[in-house]
């Protein structure tokens, strides 16, 4: 087990949910919280008139990713009040089917540019979301 694994002993909170007809039908959650109509975008021949998974990525990513900016801002006494963090996942073709790509881009105004690439580099390390995708997609930090 790698050092940032956890043991299913260590789980705080769990989500689950249920998706019916793959990219052309429905997700849901066990709460009711969440129930979403998905359909491909039109760019992959689809309707476009629901969401799809990787738009449902990019907002569970961007605002984990807000949570690791907070935890790091916090550790280095930066303010980020104000600021977003916006993820964009593209999907495409590679050798095994398809593949997705990531790009996390961070507004910060209340810190120097380069106080602020050094917190999305910090927070990139403590991310869940970043951990679980290392090695494993291209994520770029912008």
């Amino acid at each position: 087990m790698s050092s940032s694994a956890i043991r299913p002993s260590d789980v705080l909170y769990t989500a689950v949910a249920t998706a019916e007809n793959g990219r052309d039908g429905r997700v849901a959650t066990d709460d009711g919280v969440l129930d979403v109509v998905v359909n491909p975008p039109k760019e992959m021949g689809g309707s476009g008139s629901g969401t799809n998974p990787e738009q449902l990525f990019a907002a569970g990513y961007s605002a984990c990713f807000q949570g690791a900016l907070g935890v790091v801002a916090r550790r280095e006494n930066a303010d980020i009040s104000g600021s977003t963090v916006t993820a964009k996942v593209g999907i495409g073709k590679n050798d095994d089917g398809f593949g997705i790509i990531v790009e996390i881009s961070a507004d910060i105004p209340n810190v120097d540019p380069a106080v602020a690439r050094a917190l999305l580099e910090k927070a990139h390390e403590v991310c869940p979301y970043s951990k679980a995708t290392r090695d494993n997609i291209t994520v770029t930090l912008t």
